[in-house]
């Protein structure tokens, strides 16, 4: 009897554990994480609990203690009690904060991390925009690929700090309440990073409504409404759209909108109009995890990162649809091989979980489908391939019409001087 009291109260408290989990950083799961590991795991630095004590990374522990040491040096008022003692109210919230609770870190152990961490991030996003603040050859700085490689880092789904401890950190560090310069200070540094124009709006930076960096990101790069094409709740399966060089032979033509949002694709009269997207290395591991942010996350918001790149993936099948895309301005590809975008296109949509009731692009694909099905449409395009794929073939079409009318005017004058 004793043992099932027993029994029954543990699990009474792991379900109330659960049912007031505020998880807001997980580990990617495996079968996301099979696909391109690499794309998850950081390069130089690990933030949080989940990538410490990793060999390759130990060298940015160093940078961080010396960035602390800066911060304490320049700030008469600043000592290290104040950070812990500030830190260490949040230590328990934070802790829930990871799915993968850091149960073998101790609280002292827990709490420096989240200072060294999120000192080091609050700093480096000031000597990143203000030059005066930066030490006497700053390596960070004297590198550009360590810069490249910390974007790249800070985005990671699992290298992550809860937002509130970076805001109570740059509260001390700065001021109290100047949350919209953290803002500021955030889209100045990740700026280089985005692979196309986003409309920002007004990001909130409120503490507990932002989970963390990544989740700030992504709420700071949005379409711009409803120029996706519409949302339409799907009562029937989802028709899919064909690649870029199968559209071509079905007259859809298409064109670069360099000043719109990413997400913005508009189909009108036969174009389809979207933004530039420019690829280069971090492109796949920046979309990807902000798809896996999505994954976890995407019944309290519209998942267009993942829509995005699942109409991308309809797009692209061979490095030829590449090229289309290339040759109109739409893909900016800083990869090499058309090739090697290509393949990056077609795995990032693999073991993702499409919410296709809330496909934003839904309506558009309709309207693309609806086109490519006329007759007329089919007509043109082959009219165009055969005839006028090239300036040979242009000038040839020309000249035959030129030596029929040539014919045509003969055989009329040769009936008027016999009538």
């Amino acid at each position: 009897m004793f043992n099932t009291k027993q029994a029954c109260a543990s699990l009474n408290q792991k379900l109330s554990a659960g049912a007031e989990s505020e998880c807001t950083i997980y580990r990617v799961h495996q079968h996301l994480r099979n696909v391109n590991p690499n794309a998850y795991e950081p390069e130089v630095i690990a933030i949080g609990p989940y990538h410490r004590n990793k060999d390759h990374l130990k060298m940015m522990e160093d940078y961080k203690l010396r960035y602390f040491q800066h911060l304490i040096r320049r700030k008469p008022s600043n000592n290290v009690e104040r950070y812990a003692a500030c830190v260490g109210r949040l230590e328990a919230e934070a802790r829930k904060c990871y799915a993968d609770e850091p149960t073998s870190m101790s609280p002292s152990e827990f709490i420096q991390m989240l200072v060294l961490d999120g000192c080091f991030i609050v700093e480096l996003l000031l000597k990143y925009v203000v030059e005066s603040k930066r030490e006497k050859n700053d390596p960070i700085f004297q590198m550009d690929w360590m810069i490249i490689s910390l974007q790249r880092d800070l985005m990671l789904f699992e290298n992550q700090l809860p937002f509130f401890v970076l805001c109570e950190l740059f509260d001390l560090i700065e001021a109290p309440g100047q949350h919209s310069t953290l803002r500021d200070l955030l889209l100045l540094f990740f700026h280089g990073l985005y692979p196309g124009e986003g409309y920002r709006g007004e990001a909130s930076v409120a503490p507990r409504e932002v989970k963390h960096l990544l989740h700030f990101i992504h709420r700071s790069w949005l379409p711009r409404g409803t120029g996706t094409g519409g949302r339409k709740k799907q009562d029937k399966g989802l028709q899919f759209i064909s690649s870029a060089a199968r559209l071509k032979e079905a007259n859809v033509r298409f064109e670069s909108e360099p000043q719109a949002a990413l997400f913005d694709v508009r189909f009108e009269n036969g174009v389809m109009i979207m933004a530039p997207l420019c690829v280069e290395d971090r492109t796949e591991s920046f979309l990807r995890n902000l798809v896996a942010y999505e994954q976890y996350f995407g019944q309290h918001q519209d998942n267009y990162v993942t829509d995005y790149i699942t109409f991308l993936d309809c797009l692209v099948d061979s490095s030829k649809d590449v090229e289309i895309l290339s040759r109109k301005g739409i893909v900016e590809n800083w990869m090499g091989e058309e090739e090697a975008v290509a393949k990056m296109v077609n795995k990032l949509g693999e073991s993702v979980a499409v919410p296709w009731a809330s496909f934003i692009y839904a309506e558009m694909f309709e309207n693309v489908e609806r086109h490519c099905r006329k007759r007329r449409n089919r007509w043109m395009a082959t009219l165009r391939r055969t005839y006028l794929s090239s300036p040979w073939l242009i000038m040839s079409l020309l000249v035959g019409a030129v030596l029929l009318l040539l014919a045509f005017t003969q055989t009329v004058f040769t009936i008027l001087q016999v009538v």
